[in-house]
């Protein structure tokens, strides 16, 4: 559990889970351009393909487009989980 939460614990790569809760599979350009310019595509993906090794993320290509979506939909429940300890220590 240590290593998933060290792996997503970073503000792009939560923001990307955000992304891909929504719209289920998204290229690396897709991601780049709902994000913004806040992120350089070489770094997009690094930390797409971080999340893709540790298992959080999987990858189809389709033709010359890699598409990424989340492996498992459950990790997505830290964010509840996440929001419910936040209303506590307010």
């Amino acid at each position: 559990m240590a290593g998933i939460l060290k792996t997503i614990a970073h503000p792009v790569r939560l923001d990307i889970l955000e992304l891909l809760e929504a719209e289920k599979s998204l290229t690396v350009s897709d991601i780049k351009e709902k994000l913004g310019q806040e992120v350089e595509t070489s770094m997009l993906s690094h930390h797409l393909i971080k999340m893709k090794d540790k298992g959080i993320l999987v990858s189809e290509k389709k033709g010359k487009y890699i598409f990424y979506q989340l492996r498992d939909t459950h990790i997505l429940q830290i964010f509840d989980c996440m929001q419910a300890c936040r209303l506590i220590w307010e």
